[in-house]
């Protein structure tokens, strides 16, 4: 079917991974003549690529549905994503909705239209955990010169309080060689630094008889290619071998990131993570052991069930003691049929956020050291596409956001420089030279 002339819009909720996802499929429409649009634009068509991670991430896709429906009540209203999957039922409640596609469905969502007339019920296209073994590669690609490239899916852990393997069902990947050629095909669309991005990177190789390290090896060889970023990573799965890797490569940037989720062993043991404390603080040392200036971040979940106060300051402590750049800390938050429901005390709301603060305050004081320590430095800039009243914005090679005046000969390119200042809105001032 051809919808030429027919306008598209997507509005992407949660993570990396989805925001590849929502680029392949708004590619997919553009193929089928499609005109993507921005989402604050009347469209024919309106994508939202939900999230269920927490209580106030299904609100905030709730709000995003009915906005579409408010913007144009003539409109299809797709959704799609971790919520869809989840919780289809309560979308299919809110008037308006047409399709709700989950994991495996969502590449394949113009093929399920029917012209474009709204529906009086709401289409659904859903599969149980099991079923979702199918692998869909995605990148984003558009105006930026960075791209999250998608490298796996699904998890096979099943913490006590996460959802995301009901969602998207159980770890796969597509072959080291495929992947690759993913890669060659984003930078021959100008990109010069991929994210790599999955539910759980380090898992990477298990449908394949394939290993993370060799995927990394591999990428490491791209021609054209700047930058490697690599997303989150189980600590577990964060070997000797990748971090001493990653100090030798000539793309992969000196930049981690761990989900700790607790300090406390007796929490870790809790929510089911494979790992005690002792183990991530060695991951932290042998990072800092070969890449003394690598940016670190860390997640931690404030307030989770089980969690007394005890627990959180024996955590808390443990990780002020850790070196680390930035904790990414957020209040637990309840999710239907998880184990841990079951878990008590329950901590309250209030203290779930206050405890939230104390990390986020801590956190504060780390990055701001972080900066401090390379104040003078001269380190690579990979300046962005993007400029905002008169300013340039780019990223070095581990992770220190910069600015400086807007210089067209500057755009998507990498350039040395020299860390000047931090400015009043946190960011490095700095000299090109």
């Amino acid at each position: 079917m051809d919808f030429s002339g027919k306008k598209a819009a997507f509005f992407t909720l949660g993570c990396k991974l989805n925001f590849s996802e929502t680029s392949t499929i708004a590619r997919h429409f553009e193929v089928k003549g499609f005109e993507r649009v921005d989402f604050k634009e009347i469209a024919d068509v309106y994508v939202i690529n939900s999230c269920s991670v927490t209580s106030e991430s299904d609100k905030k896709s709730r709000n995003i549905i009915r906005q579409a429906i408010r913007r144009n009540p003539k409109a299809i209203v797709v959704v799609t994503g971790c919520y869809a999957q989840l919780q289809a039922d309560t979308i299919s409640h809110i008037e308006g909705v047409d399709y709700i596609l989950g994991t495996n469905a969502k590449f394949r969502m113009t093929d399920f239209f029917d012209g474009l007339q709204k529906r009086e019920e709401p289409f659904l296209l859903l599969k149980s955990q099991n079923q979702n073994r199918d692998y869909h590669h995605a990148a984003s690609w558009g105006d930026r010169t960075r791209s999250f490239l998608k490298v796996q899916d699904g998890c096979d852990y099943f913490c006590t309080y996460c959802t995301i393997p009901f969602a998207r069902g159980r770890s796969r990947n597509d072959t080291i060689v495929n992947t690759v050629e993913k890669a060659r095909e984003t930078v021959a669309n100008g990109i010069k630094e991929i994210i790599l991005t999955g539910v759980n990177i380090g898992d990477f190789g298990k449908s394949t008889n394939e290993k993370f390290i060799d995927l990394l090896r591999a990428l490491d060889e791209v021609d054209g290619l700047e930058r490697i970023r690599i997303s989150s990573v189980e600590p577990n799965l964060l070997t000797d071998e990748i971090i001493d890797l990653v100090a030798v490569s000539k793309r992969i940037a000196p930049h981690f990131h761990l989900p700790l989720q607790s300090g406390s062993d007796e929490v870790l043991e809790l929510m089911k993570r494979k790992y005690k404390r002792d183990l991530f603080a060695e991951r932290i040392n042998k990072i800092r052991s070969v890449l003394p200036d690598a940016f670190i971040g860390v997640d931690i979940i404030a307030g989770p069930n089980g969690e007394t106060e005890e627990l959180f300051l024996d955590g808390y402590e443990f990780v002020r003691d850790l070196e680390v750049t930035q904790l990414h800390a957020f209040p637990y938050s309840e999710r239907p049929g998880t184990k841990a429901l079951d878990l008590k005390p329950v901590v309250p709301v209030d203290e779930r956020k206050a405890r939230t603060r104390q990390l986020i305050q801590l956190s504060d004081k780390k990055l701001h050291a972080f900066y401090e320590k390379h104040v003078g430095e001269v380190r690579s800039v990979l300046f962005e596409n993007e400029s905002h009243q008169d300013i340039l914005h780019g990223f070095t090679d581990n992770y220190l956001r910069v600015e400086t005046p807007f210089n067209p000969e500057l755009v998507n390119q990498v350039r040395s420089v020299r860390l000047s200042e931090i400015n009043n809105v946190g960011n490095f001032e700095v000299v090109v030279l």
